[in-house]
């Protein structure tokens, strides 16, 4: 089962929350909010390559929609006194607008903002990025695997790293797949905090496919809470 689940999906209302947070009063205001959520996502991971973007957040309220965005780069996305920030903003609300009419009604405004990820190893679709952008360089694809699964690992955060990739690697007639891991990914353990990306190298012999998983420990609830019971008193 979790060879094919996806790991986020696997685990939200968990440890984890919905990417897109709405209300829709009707059935035919879901159908168009989907369809501007997936258009807009689409939109900046095109946009967007090549600033290390880890993940897009969308908030909806009565008055705006808010474009949360997560970048280990955030100087490349604001700009120089914030110039591609603003251009990116109009940008958004005009794919908003053509996606549909009541995306946008009149007066509801689009808000963009920019979060920074402090630890770049620790992030699953920034690391896929570090891999592709190694790859589409025309690095040695073993090269690239073990100096990422070293990069990874050493930090504190992270217990465990898995890179698959697969393709005409290194310009082989026959594609075929190539898989390194180092700690422990835990797929069926709910509680395991486990961050998944996956990523395409784009080169001139065809595309290889890039998935890594990264697990970052345990999440509970409270930890201040989580007290052992003293064996006495359990077996009474």
């Amino acid at each position: 089962m979790t060879h094919i689940v996806h790991p986020y999906a696997h685990r939200l209302g968990i440890i984890r929350d919905w990417k897109s947070r709405w209300f829709a009063a009707d059935k035919k205001s879901y159908r168009e909010n989907i369809k501007v959520d997936e258009l807009i996502r689409r939109f900046l991971k095109k946009r967007l390559r090549g600033t290390y973007t880890s993940g897009i957040e969308i908030e909806r309220s009565a008055g705006e929609l808010r474009v949360i965005l997560s970048t280990a780069r955030p100087g490349l996305v604001i700009g120089r006194s914030g110039e591609n920030a603003t251009k990116l903003r109009a940008e958004i609300t005009a794919v908003a607008r053509k996606a549909s009419k009541n995306a946008l009604p009149a007066g509801k405004q689009v808000k963009f903002d920019i979060n920074e990820v402090r630890q770049p190893e620790t992030d699953a679709a920034v690391v896929a990025y570090m891999i592709a952008e190694g790859l589409e360089k025309r690095m040695p694809f073993r090269r690239v695997l073990k100096q990422t699964v070293e990069k990874v690992i050493a930090a504190r955060e992270v217990e465990g790293v898995r890179i698959a990739l697969s393709g005409r690697l290194g310009g082989a007639e026959m594609s075929r797949k190539e898989e390194i891991k180092k700690g422990r990914i835990p797929l069926q353990t709910f509680r395991a905090d486990i961050d998944f990306s996956h990523e395409e190298a784009y080169l001139p012999y065809g595309v290889i496919g890039i998935k890594v998983w990264i697990f970052r420990g345990n999440v509970y609830q409270d930890k201040k809470t989580s007290v052992r019971m003293p064996e006495a008193s359990v077996r009474s």
